[in-house]
């Protein structure tokens, strides 16, 4: 098991340095066995140890360099980028990837998909985000329509609950293949109440943006263009549309790492990118926050407004998922954020690779960054 090896070795890494520079008798003790856990910064704060050893600065490398020799482990990584505090502390590429190169980042694109609805509302194109469907779309519904799509809001749209049957996973080649995805997506059974039950499906971000073209005159593209990425000088290299022009709401987009970290790094200050709001702040704290808790198929994962909520290693993160492994890990209280991206190319869809990015996370990760951040050990 991944989970038990990366304990083993993140904490043998650990061990190993602070016995090697303290010299001190009692760090032994600390040494684990494969079923114990990592040694946690704290652990190592309150050692009470010599104050003129620079434990901190030793450990910062240590954990660093085990942080990059275990990232070199997962063959379809292509990128990890890891910054904290405004500042990028990790950039690696491997496996044929780079920074600037634009890539598929897959479903982390709704992550887009929620930034310009805050946006749309914050400029007054949408009202509210309990607007209904049907004002935006009426050519979509008819006297012969259920009753309960006429309930179905954005804010259902924006958090997976509009009721309507998931054109995901099985349905997803038949949904993309069809000659109108919206009416696709629109026209299919409700299997649940609006905004009862979280159901995966990228036909409700596609909906939305269909729905932000009506509501602001403009493509999803260019309403993007105008006011998220020029404002924060990003370039992206393609995004797919439907056969009726509207643009992918929620797949296909594609951005470069470096841009996806400029882009959780807006997220982390607030919305706010060189000083200027680009990204309501209003709208990062709701949209992050937790609306509903997601099905079995996704873990005990909670679902804000197209962004994922865990707690990894002790923190609270909020995080856009792509499939293959493309994410954007932000990390609050380490004032932090973590890009992956990966191939696409994945067969079988999981294969562990997504369990081995999850762990480099909370194992790894987490901890060099609890560290980084814990109070200097040397004396004052």
């Amino acid at each position: 098991m991944h989970i038990k090896r990366s304990h083993y070795m993140m904490s043998v890494a650990i061990s190993a340095v602070t016995i090697l520079i303290l010299n001190h008798s009692a760090i032994l003790g600390l040494i684990p066995t494969s079923k114990e856990k990592p040694i946690t910064s704290n652990q190592l704060i309150d050692l009470n140890l010599d104050s003129n050893i620079p434990v901190k600065s030793e450990l910062d490398t240590v954990m660093l360099e085990a942080t990059l020799t275990e990232s070199e482990n997962i063959p379809l990584l292509h990128s990890l980028i890891i910054a904290q505090h405004d500042e990028i502390l990790v950039e690696k590429y491997l496996n044929g990837g780079n920074g600037v190169q634009p890539v598929n980042i897959k479903s982390a694109s709704k992550v887009i998909m929620s930034a310009l609805t805050g946006i749309a509302v914050e400029k007054g194109f949408i009202k509210s985000i309990d607007q209904k469907v049907v004002e935006f779309l009426p050519q979509y519904f008819n006297e012969n329509t259920d009753l309960l799509k006429r309930e179905i809001t954005i804010r259902h749209l924006l958090y997976m609950a509009s009721g309507l049957s998931s054109t995901s996973s099985d349905n997803y080649p038949g949904w993309v293949a069809s000659s109108n995805w919206v009416k696709n997506a629109l026209d299919r059974p409700m299997v649940y109440m609006p905004g009862e039950t979280m159901l995966y499906s990228t036909g409700d971000s596609h909906i939305l943006s269909a729905i932000l073209s009506v509501a602001t005159g403009m493509s999803t593209y260019e309403f993007a263009q105008k006011y998220l990425f020029k404002p924060m000088d990003i370039t992206i290299g393609g995004w797919d549309h439907d056969p009726q022009g509207i643009y992918f709401g929620g797949n296909n987009l594609a951005m470069s790492p470096l841009d996806l970290m400029k882009f959780g790094l807006t997220y982390l200050n607030q919305g706010y990118y060189q000083g200027k709001e680009v990204i309501p702040s209003p709208w990062v704290q709701e949209s992050t926050n937790k609306h509903i808790e997601t099905t079995a198929s996704f873990r005990d994962f909670d679902y804000g407004y197209y962004w994922w909520l865990y707690t990894f290693g002790g923190q609270h993160v909020y995080f856009a998922w792509g499939y293959g492994g493309q994410f954007i890990y932000v990390i609050p209280d380490l004032d932090s954020v973590v890009v992956f991206t990966s191939s696409t190319d994945l067969r079988p869809r999981d294969g562990g690779h997504l369990e081995h990015i999850q762990e480099l996370l909370e194992f790894y990760i987490i901890p060099m960054l609890e560290m980084k951040d814990a109070p200097t050990l040397a004396g004052n």
